[in-house]
Protein backbone atom coordinates (compact mmCIF):
# COMPACT_ATOMS: atom_id res chain seq x y z
CA UNK A 1 0.00 0.00 0.00
CA UNK A 2 1.01 3.62 -0.32
CA UNK A 3 3.22 4.85 2.49
CA UNK A 4 5.28 7.98 3.03
CA UNK A 5 7.84 8.13 5.82
CA UNK A 6 9.58 11.39 6.68
CA UNK A 7 12.80 11.64 8.64
CA UNK A 8 15.64 14.04 9.32
CA UNK A 9 13.99 16.59 11.56
CA UNK A 10 15.52 17.87 14.76
CA UNK A 11 16.74 20.87 16.67
CA UNK A 12 18.96 23.32 14.83
CA UNK A 13 20.26 26.80 15.58
CA UNK A 14 19.20 29.79 13.48
CA UNK A 15 21.26 29.91 10.31
CA UNK A 16 21.77 26.16 10.37
CA UNK A 17 20.74 23.47 7.90
CA UNK A 18 18.75 20.27 7.86
CA UNK A 19 17.96 17.76 5.15
CA UNK A 20 14.62 16.00 5.38
CA UNK A 21 13.86 12.73 3.64
CA UNK A 22 10.58 11.25 2.50
CA UNK A 23 10.74 7.61 1.55
CA UNK A 24 7.84 6.46 -0.61
CA UNK A 25 6.49 2.95 -1.01
CA UNK A 26 3.59 1.56 -2.97
CA UNK A 27 4.19 3.86 -5.92
CA UNK A 28 7.04 5.29 -7.94
CA UNK A 29 8.30 8.66 -6.78
CA UNK A 30 9.86 9.28 -10.18
CA UNK A 31 6.49 9.22 -11.96
CA UNK A 32 4.48 11.09 -9.32
CA UNK A 33 4.25 14.72 -8.36
CA UNK A 34 5.20 15.04 -4.71
CA UNK A 35 5.18 17.91 -2.30
CA UNK A 36 6.52 19.18 1.00
CA UNK A 37 4.32 20.99 3.51
CA UNK A 38 4.63 22.23 7.06
CA UNK A 39 2.35 23.08 9.94
CA UNK A 40 3.44 25.41 12.70
CA UNK A 41 1.70 25.45 16.08
CA UNK A 42 -1.62 27.24 15.84
CA UNK A 43 -1.37 27.64 12.08
CA UNK A 44 -2.78 25.89 9.07
CA UNK A 45 -0.71 23.52 7.04
CA UNK A 46 1.10 25.33 4.22
CA UNK A 47 2.59 24.16 0.98
CA UNK A 48 6.36 24.63 0.61
CA UNK A 49 7.56 22.94 -2.53
CA UNK A 50 6.62 20.54 -5.30
CA UNK A 51 8.79 18.26 -7.35
CA UNK A 52 7.24 17.10 -10.59
CA UNK A 53 7.52 13.70 -12.17
CA UNK A 54 10.39 12.76 -14.44
CA UNK A 55 9.65 14.01 -17.93
CA UNK A 56 7.29 16.76 -16.82
CA UNK A 57 7.15 19.55 -19.38
CA UNK A 58 7.92 22.57 -17.28
CA UNK A 59 9.82 23.35 -14.13
CA UNK A 60 11.04 20.32 -12.24
CA UNK A 61 10.25 22.04 -8.97
CA UNK A 62 8.36 25.03 -7.59
CA UNK A 63 8.58 26.77 -4.24
CA UNK A 64 6.72 28.99 -1.84
CA UNK A 65 8.26 32.41 -2.31
CA UNK A 66 9.32 32.74 1.32
CA UNK A 67 11.53 29.63 1.12
CA UNK A 68 12.83 30.13 -2.42
CA UNK A 69 16.61 30.23 -2.33
CA UNK A 70 16.77 28.60 1.12
CA UNK A 71 14.97 25.29 0.51
CA UNK A 72 15.73 22.83 -2.27
CA UNK A 73 13.67 19.78 -3.17
CA UNK A 74 15.32 16.83 -4.88
CA UNK A 75 14.70 13.17 -5.63
CA UNK A 76 16.70 9.95 -5.65
CA UNK A 77 14.86 7.59 -7.95
CA UNK A 78 17.01 4.63 -6.90
CA UNK A 79 15.83 5.09 -3.30
CA UNK A 80 12.26 6.13 -4.19
CA UNK A 81 12.86 9.09 -1.91
CA UNK A 82 12.52 12.84 -2.10
CA UNK A 83 14.44 15.31 0.01
CA UNK A 84 14.10 18.84 1.30
CA UNK A 85 17.39 20.59 1.91
CA UNK A 86 16.79 23.52 4.22
CA UNK A 87 19.48 26.15 4.65
CA UNK A 88 19.69 29.39 6.61
CA UNK A 89 16.91 28.21 8.87
CA UNK A 90 14.96 30.76 10.89
CA UNK A 91 12.92 30.40 14.08
CA UNK A 92 9.77 30.88 12.01
CA UNK A 93 10.62 27.69 10.14
CA UNK A 94 9.79 25.73 13.28
CA UNK A 95 7.00 23.32 12.36
CA UNK A 96 6.11 19.74 11.64
CA UNK A 97 7.13 18.97 8.07
CA UNK A 98 5.16 16.58 5.89
CA UNK A 99 5.48 15.10 2.45
CA UNK A 100 2.49 14.25 0.33
CA UNK A 101 1.66 12.43 -2.87
CA UNK A 102 -1.53 11.23 -4.60
CA UNK A 103 -3.62 12.22 -1.63
CA UNK A 104 -1.50 10.47 0.95
CA UNK A 105 0.49 12.03 3.78
CA UNK A 106 3.37 10.98 5.91
CA UNK A 107 3.40 11.18 9.68
CA UNK A 108 5.57 14.28 9.70
CA UNK A 109 8.91 15.16 11.23
CA UNK A 110 9.47 17.95 13.74
CA UNK A 111 11.87 20.77 12.91
CA UNK A 112 12.73 23.20 15.68
CA UNK A 113 14.91 26.23 14.99
CA UNK A 114 16.09 27.79 18.22
CA UNK A 115 19.21 29.02 19.92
Amino acid sequence: QVQLVESGGGLVQPGGSLKLSCRASGFSASTTRMGWYRQAPGKEREWLATINRVGYIGSESTYLESVLGRFTVSRDNSKNTIYLQMDNLKPEDTAVYYCSAIGFWGQGTQVTVSS
